[in-house]
């Protein structure tokens, strides 16, 4: 089939990748590919870490894309030799206060009922799987499943991977699905709207069903001075005082401090949120204090009212992919392997009917 996918951010290109790897002719539209929410994200592949209370239904969603990540890890792979920073360290998480290690037993017994493995393990392991941690621990979880990329390499990799397989890169902007269609010839069997927020501010009139909100999440980069290098070797997250707070580990030397969530419409990097989380990884690894601060940064993640995303047919061609929230990245191997059964007409692997497009019409 002919395909045209508009955005190119991790959803959009491994979409592409699958896709185009299928025999299919796909057409990748975006002005600035991978320079949205994924250029900011942290890359954790963590459905157990990430779990939130009263979200069951995404669950199944996030298990599915963790066991299926290594499939597309492969298929990148084999049509590029840059690297995508997957690493399988393993996760651990940790507790600042004894409030915070009531909260991560609680949070515990929720993945445990819920089938994930979490592991508890002593504060003293934990140092000793991360000397570099704080002593001042109330308690600590390792989840060996829990992996990550780093999202800014696994982007440049799905590109170069894409142009190995022939996709036709078209660096403009689509405000329509249609206007689009009609200026490039009308020549695609299905279109995939998988632009993000770009999503609802089409013109087209399926778009008006889409709620869309902004979530924005401020993130640091750090680089380690030599000697401490590396400070840690697995991600590490945490609850300090009931805030959660994540340290990720690069192969590049640097370190991602992150990340906020917050939807007041500020697209900048506020400075408070800076501080909050500088002074939240420093308790929790105090070596972060000598790093040098390389860059601050902010994301626009795209939510929906029920945290779902939209996945699923909009109209006879086309495909709307997109709201995966802070999930875009684990999430982003799903939203591949689904689309191409949909397109196929294959059996879905997973029940996505919770994400259908329309389910929000009508409501104001």
């Amino acid at each position: 089939m002919n395909i045209t996918i508009i955005g190119a951010g991790a959803v959009g290109l491994a979409t592409t990748v699958t896709l185009a790897a299928a025999g299919h002719k796909v057409r990748l539209v975006d002005p600035a590919p991978a320079s949205g929410a994924t250029h900011h994200a942290g890359g954790m592949l963590a459905p157990a870490a990430e779990v939130v209370y009263q979200q069951d239904p995404l669950f199944p969603l996030m298990q599915a894309a963790g066991q299926w990540y290594p499939e597309l890890l492969d298929l990148i792979a084999h049509h590029t030799q840059l690297p995508t920073g997957h690493r399988t360290d393993g996760t651990l998480v940790l507790a600042a206060d004894r409030a915070d290690a009531e909260h991560l037993r609680n949070v515990q017994d929720y993945q445990a009922a819920h089938g994930m493995t979490v592991e508890r393990i002593s504060t003293r392991e934990a140092r000793t799987m991360e000397p570099a941690l704080t002593p001042r621990l109330a308690g600590a979880v390792s989840i060996p499943g829990d992996h990550q990329v780093f999202p800014r390499q696994l982007a440049a990799a799905m590109l170069d991977a894409a142009r190995n397989l022939g996709v036709d890169i078209v660096r403009e902007q689509a405000h329509s699905v249609a206007g689009f269609l009609k200026e490039n010839g009308g020549d695609a069997d299905r279109v995939v709207l998988a632009n993000g927020l770009g999503a609802a501010q089409m013109s087209d009139e399926f778009s008006s069903a889409l709620q869309l909100r902004p979530v924005y999440g401020d993130i640091l980069r750090c680089a380690e001075p030599e000697p401490q290098q590396p400070l840690v070797r697995r991600v590490v997250r945490g609850f300090v005082e009931g805030r959660p707070i994540y340290i990720i580990p690069r192969s590049d030397g640097t370190i991602a401090v992150g990340a906020t969530s917050r939807e007041d419409g500020r697209q900048q990097p506020r400075a408070g949120e800076i501080y909050g989380l500088l002074r939240d990884g420093i308790r929790i690894v105090p070596g972060i204090e000598e790093c040098d601060l390389v860059e601050a940064s902010v994301g626009a993640r795209p939510g929906t009212p029920d945290d779902l995303p939209y996945l699923g047919y909009a109209g006879e061609k086309i495909i709307v992919s997109t709201g995966y929230f802070r999930h875009g990245i684990l999430l982003s191997s799903l939203a591949a392997r689904v689309t191409r059964e949909l397109i196929e007409g294959t059996p879905v692997s997973v029940d996505v009917s919770a994400c259908a497009p329309e389910r929000f019409a009508g409501r104001s």
